[in-house]
């Protein structure tokens, strides 16, 4: 099955600069090893040194949280598409009146 993994903006460095990948696979994790064995560089920003998907990177299956479906276990059909959204920390402190 083809599907289209779509790559957020902070992590197409490491994806050959691209917004979006074509890749054959049944499954989401078979999706996301494909990936990361195209562009290795990947790996460490989306999986622990465990092979378990990092705790801040969000994966939707047409905008479906996988967390609600199979998990990385969840079945592709083709035309499908992943999106990986970081999760984003920080910024700046609340005025003192929202305190």
């Amino acid at each position: 099955m083809a599907v289209k993994v779509v790559i957020p903006t902070p992590l197409r460095q490491f994806a050959g600069k691209q917004d979006s990948i074509e890749i054959s696979a049944g499954t989401v994790a078979e999706a996301l090893s494909g990936l990361t064995n195209q562009y290795s560089e990947l790996r460490r920003h989306l999986f622990t040194d465990e092979g378990k998907l990092r705790s801040f990177v969000n994966v939707y299956l047409n905008d479906e949280d996988i967390r609600y479906l199979e998990n990385d276990q969840t079945p592709l059909k083709d035309n499908d598409v992943i999106s990986i959204v970081p999760s984003i920390a920080g910024g700046r402190p609340a005025p003192s009146f929202c305190r």
